[in-house]
């Protein structure tokens, strides 16, 4: 009988290492060595243990006293490690000293991410932006792939003395690969500009932004009936994707953007600069936050704090004071309200005032959620009465804002619509004041 032979390669055991200074609290650690653990998994990586190293002082050499890192080292033999993983940042020289110390691959939080995205990148796009993070994080570790930085390629006498090194060749090779890229992406965001200003001409847009995992793609699929892929994990979507609201009125075009994290590295925001437009462009933001998840306050602070860096959102509003006039409106989504008891979500609303509690699950609070939109987008629902002998300003109602309901009458048209304030202005002597606010001037009542 054939002897059988296993051929599934089994996941890489990596040791995953947290850094904590005497600043870090133990609600922060415990709270980032979760999500350490929770990126791992995404990659597929098998977790052999999980260590938190407390530290009073920085190291140069390896981020910890020498004393702990060769515990560590001898950690990850015993346990058969694949790979170090930390949850920080490594310099290249650092890197370079826990691979010569272990003789395992160091893995930092940066590459970490990059590699999810890489693992997770389906369209052109998303594949061009992964490259490009992949060679800013390369560009600078460059140095510790040569022993020998003295060989010589391309000299001859005569023209280039004695010639660039191996190193100066492959920097110059992944700047021009850089500069390719950037070229090619700066085409796909004239494309995305092109496409967004044609939609754009009868339609409003929202864009669904917030951390990763916070159900941003199954709201999407609720909302619309879209097949976007919504998984329990990090970063399962790359793309913004963007498909039509059902609404009343005028068209309404909903976006999902790639989700954000903490610490996110700045090559992975430079690279997803085009996608994250999506965001700046939005006539208005919807905010998607994981109600059952017990690192909300964070995860709404750093969804502001990459939303303030792209030009989304000011300092104002990341203060939690009102919006500033020049400023896109943004509505707070509380998602998963399905795994919440009644006291737990009390207390977040009260926590969040005016946010939506929702969810993409069951379908609660969707009905609530699309009338919010409606009006954030197009302003209250408010009734106008017009002469008969007035079309033209039933006309103005259409062009501008959404309808809700129309009556033609013997002496005089009504409509009811949401109508930005601009044009509720011009508009104000036609007010219908049964409807609307006490205290406004009298609408026209058809004698």
């Amino acid at each position: 009988m054939a002897e059988l032979y296993e051929t599934e390669i089994a996941p890489k055991r990596a040791l995953l290492i947290s850094i904590r200074s005497g600043k870090s609290g133990a609600v922060e650690t415990e709270s980032m060595a979760k999500e350490l653990a929770g990126l791992v998994k995404t990659l597929g990586f098998e977790i052999a243990a999980q260590e938190t190293v407390h530290i009073r002082e920085n190291h140069p050499k390896f981020g910890m006293g020498t004393g702990k890192a060769e515990e560590m080292a001898e950690k990850a033999a015993e346990l058969e490690a694949d790979c170090l993983v930390f949850d920080g940042d490594l310099s290249p020289s650092q890197q370079r000293n826990w691979e010569r110390l272990t003789g395992i691959s160091a893995v930092d939080r940066q590459e970490l991410i990059i590699q999810i995205f890489a693992g997770r990148a389906k369209t052109r796009e998303a594949e061009l932006q992964v490259s490009l993070a992949e060679l800013y994080y390369t560009l600078p570790r460059l140095t510790h792939k040569y022993i020998d930085l003295s060989r010589q390629r391309g000299g001859r006498y005569g023209t280039k003395g004695s010639g660039e090194t191996k190193l100066e060749t492959d920097r110059r090779q992944i700047e021009q690969r850089i500069h390719r890229l950037k070229e090619e992406l700066e085409g796909v965001r004239k494309n995305r500009e092109t496409q967004r200003k044609k939609r754009d001409r009868d339609s409003a847009s929202c864009a669904l932004v917030g951390y990763t995992n916070s159900g941003k793609s199954s709201l999407l699929n609720a909302l619309t009936g879209a097949d976007v892929l919504a998984e329990d994990k990090l970063f399962a979507t790359l793309d913004a994707t963007t498909r039509v609201l059902p609404s009343k009125g005028r068209t309404l075009v909903i976006s999902d953007t790639v989700g954000f994290i903490r610490r996110l590295p700045h090559a992975l925001i430079n690279a997803f600069r085009s996608t994250l437009e999506e965001t700046a462009q939005a006539d208005l933001l919807i905010h998607v936050l994981d109600a059952s998840d017990p690192d909300i306050d964070q995860y709404f602070e750093t969804t502001l704090s990459v939303l303030r860096e792209l030009g989304a959102v000011s300092s104002v509003e990341a203060a939690g004071r009102p919006s500033p006039p020049d400023k896109k409106p943004m509505l707070t989504v509380l998602n998963k309200i399905d795994r919440l008891e009644p006291p737990s979500l009390d207390y977040l609303l009260k926590r969040y005032p005016g946010s939506i509690p929702v969810s993409a699950l069951t379908g609660a609070g969707l009905e609530e959620l699309v009338l919010r939109i409606d009006e954030a987008l197009s302003g209250p629902a408010r009734r106008f009465r017009f002469p008969p002998n007035r079309s033209d300003l039933a006309a103005m109602v259409h062009r501008n804002g959404t309808v809700l309901s129309e009556s033609y009458e013997d002496t005089y048209i009504e409509i009811e619509a949401r109508l930005e304030e601009s044009i509720t202005e011009k508009l104000r002597e036609y007010l219908d004041t049964e409807l609307n606010d006490p205290g406004r001037i009298p609408a026209w009542n058809g004698k």
